[in-house]
C-alpha cells in the first residue's frame, strides 16, 4: 500500500511512546525520524522534508496543534496525523477540520495507524516512488537537499496527476522550464509531446502562426499548411513561458482557445479541436499587469488555477555545493579534464554570492572555471574572476542580533512618532530599560516625532528626552 521507506516525522515527548512508534513504523518499512518537541520538528523539517508528520498533540512548549499551523504555513501539501487523549479529542476535531489528515485517540490500534499512514500517503504522493536510493526520474533534474524545493516538487508532483493549468513563478533562472518537464513527465501525458515557446521572444506578427498554426495563402509568405504548436503538443503539454510578454490582442485568442479547447489557423475557417495541457511560465509580477491594463484579468485564472513558485538560489543556500559539484563533474568530462572538485575557500565564495542569475548563473560560472582550470583542485581567485560580484555579507550572531535591536528600536519609535512611553508598552519593556535600549544604539526619540510643535527645538533638549530618567533602588 505504500512506497518503501517513506520517510515519516514522528513527534512525542513520551520517551517510550516514541521508541514504541519507532519500531512499530521502521518494522512496517517506513524510515523514521523521532523527535521530542515542536521545536525539534521544525527544526527537522528544514533539514529534510519527510512525506508525513505524526504527533502527539500534548507536547512541551508548543503543541501538536501549534505545530501544525507552522507546518500548514511552511509545507501546506505536508500531510499531518494527531494523536490525542480523550480530553483534547475537540481540539483534534477542530484541527482536523482545518486541514489535519486525521486523528488517533490513544491508546490506538497499530494496524489501524498503519493504516491512516498508508492512506495519507497515497493521497498525498499518488505517482510511485523510484526504488529506494534512487531519484524519480520525473524529477531527476532537480540536485537539491533544500526543504523549500522539496515542497515545491511535492506540490508538482500532486498537480501532475490532474489536468488543471499550472502557473509557475520564480526568478529568472531558477529552473522554470525544468519543473514544467518534471511536471509532464510525472503526468498521464509522459508519453505524449511536450513542447516549450517563449511568448517574449517571437514577434508579435509571428507569434499567432507558430501557435496557432497557418493555412496556405494566409499571408505572403505562406506557402503551406503549417500546423501550429498547440496541435504539435496533441494529447502532451504545451508551456508558454514567459506569458506576461505575450500581447493583449494575441492574449484574447489565447483564451478563445482554452475556453473552446479549439484552434483557428491563420486564413482558416474551420476551428480544429485540440486536447493540450497548458503550463504558464513567468518571472513578472502578474498582479501589476493587470492592474496595469497589460494583462487580462479573465486569462489570468484560467491559467493560474495552481501556482508553483520556484525559491531562488539565494533562499535554498544549502544546494549551492551540491549543484556546483555536479555541475563540476559534469563540465569537466565536456572540457576533456581530470578536476577534483573546489578548493574550501572556493566553495565559501560560492555559497556567499548574491546568485541574481539564480542556477543558470551558477551552471555558467562553474562552466568558466572549468575552462580555464588548470590544476586538479578549483581555486578562490577563478571562482571570484568568475563571479566579478560581490558577495553576501554573512553576520556574526552578534552582529545580527545588534543589527535587527536596532532596527526593531527604529521600527517602533516611528510606529509611536517618537513616544518612548508606547513604544516600551508595544516592547513589552519598563521605560527605564527601553531609555537604556536607545542609549545604546544612539536613538534619540525626538528624531521621530513628526510634529514640529512638540519636538524639542535644540540638541541638547533632544540629548535629555534620550537619557534615561534617573532611577532608585
Amino acid at each position: 500500500m505504500t512506497a518503501p521507506k517513506s520517510h515519516l516525522l514522528v513527534v512525542d515527548d513520551d520517551a517510550d511512546m516514541l521508541r514504541l512508534l519507532t519500531m512499530r513504523l521502521t518494522a512496517a518499512g517506513y524510515r523514521v525520524s523521532a523527535v521530542g518537541s515542536a521545536e525539534a520538528a521544525l527544526t527537522q523539517l528544514e533539514i529534510e522534508r519527510p512525506q508525513l508528520v505524526l504527533s502527539d498533540v500534548r507536547l512541551p512548549g508548543k503543541d501538536g496543534l501549534a505545530l501544525f499551523d507552522e507546518i500548514r504555513s511552511q509545507h501546506p501539501s505536508l500531510p499531518v496525523i494527531l494523536l490525542t487523549a480523550h480530553g483534547t479529542i475537540p481540539d483534534a476535531v477542530e484541527a482536523t477540520e482545518r486541514g489535519v489528515f486525521t486523528y488517533l485517540t490513544k491508546p490506538f490500534d497499530g494496524k489501524g495507524l498503519e493504516g491512516k499512514i498508508a492512506q495519507a500517503l497515497a493521497l498525498s504522493a499518488p505517482v510511485p516512488s523510484a526504488p529506494a536510493g534512487e531519484s524519480p526520474a520525473w524529477q531527476s533534474g532537480f540536485i537539491s537537499r533544500s526543504s523549500r524545493m522539496a515542497e515545491t516538487l511535492a506540490e508538482a508532483r500532486m498537480v501532475a496527476q490532474s489536468d488543471a493549468s499550472v502557473m509557475l513563478r520564480g526568478e529568472s533562472g531558477t529552473g522554470k522550464e525544468l519543473l514544467a518537464q518534471a511536471i509532464h513527465q510525472a503526468s498521464p501525458r509522459a508519453a505524449r509531446p511536450f513542447i516549450a515557446v517563449n511568448c517574449g521572444a517571437i514577434p508579435e506578427a509571428l507569434l499567432e502562426s507558430e501557435l496557432f498554426g497557418h493555412v496556405k495563402g494566409a499571408f505572403t509568405d505562406a506557402s503551406s499548411n503549417h500546423k501550429g504548436l498547440f496541435q504539435a503538443a496533441e494529447g502532451g503539454t504545451l508551456l508558454l513561458d514567459e506569458i506576461g510578454d505575450m500581447p493583449l490582442a494575441l492574449q484574447v485568442k489565447l483564451l478563445r482557445v482554452l475556453q473552446e479547447r479549439s484552434v483557428r489557423p491563420l486564413g482558416s475557417s474551420q476551428s480544429i479541436p485540440v486536447d493540450v495541457r497548458i503550463l504558464s511560465a513567468t518571472h513578472r509580477d502578474l498582479d501589476a499587469a493587470m492592474a496595469e491594463g497589460q494583462f487580462r484579468t479573465d486569462l489570468y485564472y484560467r491559467l493560474n488555477v495552481v501556482t508553483l513558485t520556484l525559491p531562488p538560489l539565494s533562499e535554498r543556500r544549502e544546494d549551492i555545493a551540491l549543484l556546483a559539484n555536479h555541475f563540476l563533474v559534469k563540465l569537466a568530462g565536456k572540457y576533456g579534464k581530470r578536476l577534483s572538485g573546489f578548493a574550501p575557500e572556493a566553495i565559501k565564495a560560492l555559497n556567499t554570492a548574491a546568485w541574481p542569475g539564480n542556477v543558470r548563473q551558477l551552471y555558467n560560472v562553474v562552466e568558466q572555471v572549468c575552462a580555464l582550470a588548470s590544476t586538479p583542485l578549483i581555486p578562490l581567485t577563478l571562482i571570484q574572476r568568475a563571479l566579478r560580484s560581490p558577495s553576501v555579507q554573512v553576520l556574526t550572531l552578534a552582529e545580527a542580533r545588534q543589527r535587527f535591536e536596532r532596527e526593531y528600536l527604529v521600527g517602533l519609535l516611528k510606529l509611536t512618532d517618537g513616544n518612548v512611553a508606547d513604544a516600551a508598552r508595544l516592547a513589552d519593556r519598563n521605560r527605564t530599560e527601553f531609555y537604556r535600549l536607545l542609549q545604546k544604539h544612539s536613538l534619540t526619540p525626538g528624531h521621530f516625532k513628526t510634529d514640529p510643535v512638540n519636538s524639542p527645538a535644540d540638541p541638547v533638549a533632544e540629548e535629555r528626552q534620550g537619557q534615561a530618567p534617573d532611577s532608585k533602588h
